[in-house]
């Protein structure tokens, strides 16, 4: 038995021997490979450019097309290049590339690891939530029934059609004996509310509102909205001029807005990082930026690739901030969770 624990133990001692030459042979000739340096650099130019781009993504113009905030919806999701440049570069053996793409990983995580983290935290007074339902939602019965069952305490909707508005109230009337509809959207809840009114968001017809939440802790302002959509035509590229000046007039009202406790819900047709949003994303806090668990995108429920429903609060603390389950609508809703007496 101890004739077979030494020839064991000879093996592996010879195995870690071969295994240590081999490394050292492949650390010669790296060494000895001078083309390391110069091969890959192609590579390490897009490394070069995908940094620039996202370091500078706010210097891309609009003119054309709104690509300055096409390429600022998206943007988190540069971060995939560098995977792939990474395997390019170790197929390359290139140095060179190895090294330039430590840029767009600092730039990237600079950004956005922040909300890679979970950031919630327990507590909290009240929830609130918001879900663009879908004018052509086939189930506007069910989709009721999952939001009521949510625990959201003050609910918004978008894209309310006039013809289904009583399924979503009979839906919601048990758990919300509050509510109002001005227009294409609505605001439920299970607190007061008073002084519900149409907001003028420049459209013609009425796709924003404000009213006044009753907490045990004093009154909230809470708007809903539902800014244009941006489109995607052959002739123009990626157009949002009409989502823009509707993202302007909305940050007026909220800027005159008297309360010290305000949250926005709703579909902004836009992520945080679209300057076009500037008039309301430089006024409140995302709650999904402040508290929630990675990136929270809600569009499309099928495959969501970005954030353009939202929760922003102004006077209160975010505690959490997610996604709830898919309803029959295109978009996801998304929910968070806040205290009152924001410090």
């Amino acid at each position: 038995m101890a004739r077979v624990d030494m020839t064991e133990t000879e093996q592996g001692r010879q195995e870690n021997e071969r295994s240590g030459s081999r490394f050292r042979t492949t650390l010669d000739g790296l060494r000895r490979d001078r083309g390391i340096w110069r091969r890959g650099i192609l590579i390490a130019l897009c490394a070069v450019g995908l940094t620039l781009l996202m370091v500078l993504h706010a210097d891309i113009p609009n003119r054309i097309g709104n690509l300055g905030s096409l390429t600022e919806t998206f943007l988190p999701w540069l971060g995939l290049f560098v995977p792939l440049l990474l395997v390019l570069a170790l197929l390359r053996r290139s140095a060179t590339a190895l090294i330039a793409l430590l840029l767009p990983a600092v730039v990237w995580l600079n950004l956005f690891g922040g909300l890679v983290a979970d950031k919630s935290a327990a507590g909290g007074d009240l929830t609130v939530a918001t879900h663009n339902v879908n004018a052509d939602n086939p189930d506007p019965e069910g989709t009721a029934r999952s939001l009521a069952a949510s625990g959201a305490d003050v609910l918004a909707l978008e894209e309310l059609k006039g013809d289904v508005v009583p399924a979503y109230e009979r839906g919601l009337a048990e758990t919300y004996p509050y509510h109002s509809v001005q227009g294409t959207v609505g605001l439920w809840s299970k607190l007061p509310l008073r002084a519900a009114q149409p907001v003028d968001i420049r459209m013609g017809w009425t796709r924003a509102m404000r009213a006044t939440v009753v907490t045990p802790k004093g009154e909230m302002a809470v708007y809903v909205a539902h800014l244009p959509s941006v489109r995607v035509k052959m002739n123009a590229g990626f157009t949002a001029n009409q989502r823009d000046v509707s993202a302007d007039a909305l940050g007026e009202a909220i800027s005159d807005d008297p309360h010290e406790r305000l949250v926005l819900l709703g579909d902004l047709n836009g992520t945080m990082n679209d300057r076009a949003l500037n008039a309301v994303t430089s006024q409140l806090r995302s709650t999904q930026g402040a508290a929630g668990d990675g990136f929270g995108f809600s569009w499309p429920a099928s495959f969501p690739m970005a954030r353009i429903d939202q929760i922003m609060v102004k006077g209160v603390e975010p505690m959490s901030s997610w996604a709830l389950p898919e309803t029959r609508s295109d978009h996801l809703p998304v929910a968070a969770r806040v205290r009152l007496d924001a410090s």
